[in-house]
C-alpha cells in the first residue's frame, strides 16, 4: 500500500507493481487516449482523470523516478518528501528536480497525437529548445506504389498524403476571428504544470491549453481551437528511374508544418513497385521468359523482344535451341546513376495442343525419319 499521501500510481494506470515497461506504456496510451481533453469536451472529470494518468506515466516510465517512487510508498521518510502533494504551477519547490515526458505515446487522438509530439515533445530529441521557440515540423513518411515500368524507366505520379496543416481562418492560433485569447487559469500562462512536493516534481505540459499558455475566449470554428487541421496535399511526385521496392526518396519541406516560426519537416517516401507479368528484376538485370515454337527451335529463328525501355530488339535463335536456353540482351536492364544491367532472354519451346490429320502424318513421318521414337 502507498504511504499516507502519496497517490498510488499502480492503481491509476491500471498495472500491477510488477508491471513491464511495455505494459506501463501501454496502459498509459489507452488511458490518455480515452481521458484526452480533445476526447472529452467540457468535461472537468475526464480533464483531472487525463493529468493523473499523464503523472502516473511520467513517473512510472522512468526507471530511477520509479525507485524512487517505489521507495516513498513504503516509507514516506525516505527523504523525498512524498509524491502526489497535488497540481502545482512551475516555479514548485527551491531546487524540486523537473522530470518531463513526450506526447509521443499518445498515438492519434482524433488526428492530433502527431500535432502533440510535434509541438510538446521535451523529451530527448527536443531537449534543450524553449517551449515558445521555433521547431521544426515533424518529417511523414508515405508509401507509394507504382507499376515496374514506371520504376525502371522514372515518371510522374500523383499522390494524396494526409499532413497537418496550420488553420486557415485562425492562422493557427485557435481564436475565432476578431476575438483574443486569455490567460490559461490553470498554468497562469506558462504552458506547464508541476505536481509532487519536497525535493520531487514532475513537469509537463498543460492539457488545458495544451502547452500554449493562453486558450481561446472564443475557439476557432473550423478547427475546434487547436489552431490545425487535417489535410489532403496534393503532390506530383517525380519518380527518378531505377527505384526499386524499399527505395527512399526525401522531399525537403514538404512534411508537416513547423511550430512558431520554425521550419517545416520532410515528406520521405517508401516506393513499392509492383510485380510485372513479364520481366522479373534482379539488381540491375532483368529476366523475362518468352514463347518459342518446335520449328523456330530446330532450325532457328529472329525473334523481337521487348526491353523494359518499351522499344523491342532482334534476338537470333540458333537452330537446334533447347527449352530453357537463356540469352543475354547487353545494356537492356535497369538503368541507375550512370550503370545499367542486362536483359535475360530464357526461350520455352511450345508444342501445339492439336493435329490435324496431314499434320500428325507429316509428323509421324519427320519422327521415322529422324529415327524419333514416341
Amino acid at each position: 500500500m502507498p504511504a499516507a499521501g502519496t497517490k498510488d500510481y499502480y492503481q491509476i494506470l491500471g498495472v500491477a507493481e510488477t508491471a513491464t515497461p511495455d505494459e506501463i506504456k501501454k496502459a498509459y496510451r489507452r488511458l490518455a487516449k480515452q481521458y484526452h481533453p480533445d476526447a472529452n469536451p467540457n468535461n472537468p472529470q475526464a480533464a483531472e482523470r487525463f493529468k493523473e494518468v499523464g503523472e502516473a506515466y511520467a513517473v512510472l516510465s522512468d526507471a530511477e523516478k520509479r525507485r524512487q517512487y517505489d521507495q516513498v510508498r513504503k516509507d514516506p521518510f525516505a527523504g523525498f518528501g512524498g509524491f502526489g502533494g497535488g497540481a502545482r504551477r512551475p516555479g514548485g519547490a527551491p531546487g524540486a528536480e523537473h522530470v518531463r515526458f513526450s506526447f509521443e505515446d499518445l498515438g492519434d487522438v482524433g488526428g492530433l497525437g502527431d500535432i502533440f509530439s510535434s509541438i510538446f515533445d521535451l523529451g530527448g530529441r527536443r531537449r534543450g529548445r524553449t517551449r515558445t521557440g521555433p521547431q521544426r515540423g515533424q518529417d511523414v513518411e508515405f508509401v507509394v506504389e507504382i507499376p515496374f515500368a514506371m520504376a525502371a524507366r522514372g515518371g510522374k505520379v500523383p499522390i494524396t498524403v494526409p499532413v497537418t496543416e496550420e488553420c486557415a481562418t485562425c492562422g493557427g492560433s485557435g481564436n475565432a476571428p476578431g476575438t483574443k485569447p486569455q490567460t490559461c487559469h490553470e498554468c497562469g500562462g506558462s504552458g506547464q504544470i508541476s505536481f509532487g512536493q519536497g525535493s520531487f516534481a514532475v513537469s509537463r505540459p498543460c492539457p488545458v491549453c495544451l502547452g500554449r499558455g493562453t486558450v481561446p475566449t472564443r475557439p476557432c470554428p473550423t478547427c475546434g481551437g487547436t489552431g490545425h487541421v487535417r489535410e489532403q496535399r496534393q503532390i506530383m511526385l517525380t519518380v527518378p528511374a531505377g527505384v526499386d521496392t524499399g527505395s527512399k526518396l526525401r522531399l525537403s519541406g514538404q512534411g508537416e508544418r513547423g511550430v512558431n516560426g520554425g521550419a517545416p519537416g520532410d515528406l520521405i517516401v517508401n516506393f513499392r513497385v509492383k510485380p510485372d507479368p513479364f520481366f522479373r528484376r534482379e539488381g540491375l538485370d532483368v529476366y523475362c521468359t518468352v514463347p518459342i515454337n518446335v520449328a523456330q527451335a530446330m532450325l532457328g529463328s529472329r525473334i523481337r523482344v521487348r526491353t523494359v525501355d518499351g522499344k523491342k530488339v532482334a534476338l537470333k535463335i540458333p537452330a537446334g535451341t533447347q527449352s530453357g536456353t537463356r540469352f543475354r540482351i547487353p545494356s537492356q536492364g535497369i538503368e541507375k546513376s550512370g550503370r545499367r544491367g542486362d536483359q535475360y532472354v530464357q526461350v520455352k519451346i511450345t508444342v501445339p495442343s492439336e493435329l490435324s490429320a496431314d499434320q500428325e502424318r507429316l509428323v509421324r513421318e519427320f519422327a521415322k525419319a529422324a529415327n524419333l521414337k514416341y
